[in-house]
């Protein structure tokens, strides 16, 4: 098992296929792009499955999410998913789903997670200096059309943008009949623009939403390693959720390990520290042997991302590079 100093084990693995994104979310990156990862460095499709094999046969991981970047922008995303022998989601910015859903489903895919920030299209330009809005509802649609249920919205909001639209989307997230997550901005910004006071909380988008609904907690629903505690919207059915990442830290419960696209293991989304294993793979290391690397990966995490801790330094790499 992939199993921590403080007991907790991953059994959810998050992989990274690209660095690239089609968007330029202002919490993620600057209006011009990043620099991406040179294409060597870049896992092989044959050695992502590889590693995805190694995780699910050797240690313990039942759940895989594939991210980037944009993971949509991988040219074999399709045969990666259908070779994929666990529970598969996919987090994306629904860009290309329209052409992809029905594939990606047939392949395997289980669900998507979507996101969704604004349902204004000059906010959206605004927000992901992209003119795609209508791409973007398209992609949702496609994707629920294809079976890929529950589709998942990711929203965040940010105060100077649309923290005014949280109401609006969690309506029109019900309409659809889509589930709603809110989730608190992170230190994970390529730009290190993140300021804590300028963050909109968990307990700002509750107060927001109970201006238009009534929301009581979700009793019937546990936890666990979820990130996001659960609200009944109205008494139920239609339920939303929000990640309070920073206010509410869910690290003692976390289940979770990653692999960036250029191979390494991070054992939490803000460590400051990785571990190659694509350099031992190709160098012709077994599958034991990296499954070892994976374990003493993992050992090593901390029991907590010390946002709140006065000497926390932000990851070097901003999201677009560890997967979310």
């Amino acid at each position: 098992m992939l199993q921590d100093q403080y007991g907790r084990v991953a059994t959810d693995l998050r992989v990274s296929l690209t660095d690239r994104c089609s968007l330029r979310c202002t919490y993620c990156m600057p209006p011009e792009g990043l620099p991406w990862l040179p294409s060597a460095d870049i896992l092989t499709d044959a050695e992502i499955i590889r590693l995805v094999g190694i995780a699910t046969s050797l240690l313990g991981v039942t759940e895989v999410r594939y991210t980037g970047g944009e993971p949509l922008l991988r040219p074999g995303l399709v045969e990666i998913v259908r070779n994929t022998p666990a529970h598969t989601s996919l987090t994306t910015n629904a860009l290309g789903l329209t052409r992809l859903a029905a594939p990606l489903a047939e392949a395997g895919l289980n669900r998507v997670n979507i996101s969704l920030d604004t349902l204004d299209r000059d906010t959206f330009i605004a927000l992901a200096h992209r003119d795609r809005l209508a791409d973007t509802l398209d992609g949702i649609a496609a994707a629920a059309a294809a079976g890929l249920t529950p589709v998942k919205i990711n929203t965040v909001l940010l105060r100077e943008h649309n923290a005014h639209e949280a109401p609006s989307l969690l309506a029109f997230a019900i309409e659809h009949g889509y589930e709603l997550r809110f989730i608190e901005q992170m230190p994970l910004d390529a730009q290190h623009g993140w300021h804590r006071e300028n963050m909109v909380t968990g307990e700002e988008i509750l107060a927001s939403l109970a201006t238009r609904f009534t929301l009581t907690p979700d009793l019937g629903t546990v936890r666990g390693s979820n990130p996001a505690e659960t609200w009944l919207v109205d008494g139920g059915p239609a339920k939303v959720g929000v990640i309070a990442s920073v206010t509410r830290p869910f690290c003692g419960d976390c289940d979770r390990t990653r692999l960036t696209a250029d191979g390494q293991v991070r054992n939490c989304l803000f460590a400051r520290g990785e571990t190659d294993l694509r350099g031992p793979l190709r160098e012709g290391a077994s599958d034991e042997d990296i499954a070892e690397l994976w374990r003493k990966a993992m050992w090593g995490k901390l029991p907590g991302h010390g946002i709140d801790d006065p000497t926390f330094l932000q990851p070097d790499r901003p999201m677009s590079a560890i997967g979310g």
